[in-house]
């Protein structure tokens, strides 16, 4: 069992009878009395997202899920299909339950696959990834790394701010939790 104020987005939990992967968690504390944990919860076998309030305090069954170490090999356009690292079986993971991850993805890249009953249901990125700039303002004599950032749209498609000294063909690590640039590659 799971406190419902330790939830984070992409957590699967057991709830009525269903599993569901956490789609977004506000926690609203009143000044007197217990605070409210809002959470927005999509549904593995309908694919419906539904709104559930907690109280805090309140414990919910986390799932129980395997992880298979895996390589994203290419998409369809409908699935993303990953092969798994150890007996080279392929599965397909529809674009809906990798959401912002596709942004992430490129061939080769190592990630871990969420399994419940032998089936993937989902997957967990790598903290970072090196990723290709393809679009982003020139430089301008005196820009420097103090003074903000640019937009860059990256080669998934991505688009993230970057420092002025960044040019298109640059690779660079981007945070997969938070989508920021962290340095040059």
């Amino acid at each position: 069992m799971i406190e419902v104020g330790d939830l984070e987005k992409g957590m699967y939990i057991k709830y009525e009878g269903d599993i569901y992967r956490v789609v977004d968690v506000n926690k609203h504390f009143r000044a007197r009395g217990s605070g409210l944990i809002r959470t927005k919860l999509k549904s593995l076998s309908t694919g419906l997202i539904r709104d559930a309030n907690f109280a805090s305090g309140e414990k919910v069954e986390e799932a129980e899920l395997s992880f298979r170490k895996a390589e994203y090999l290419y998409n369809d356009g409908e699935n993303y299909y990953f092969m798994d690292l150890q007996t080279y079986e392929q599965y397909a993971i529809p674009e809906s339950e990798v959401d912002e991850a596709k942004y992430y993805l490129i061939e080769n890249t190592q990630v871990d696959l969420v399994m419940h009953d032998e089936k993937p249901i989902g997957i967990n990125l790598p903290t970072t990834v090196v990723l290709e700039v393809i679009e982003t303002e020139p430089n301008f004599k005196g820009d420097t790394v103090s003074g903000g950032g640019k937009p860059a749209v990256l080669q998934t498609g991505l688009k993230i701010s970057v420092p002025f000294f960044i040019n298109v063909g640059d690779k660079i690590k981007v945070d997969t939790r938070t989508g920021e640039y962290i340095e040059r590659a």
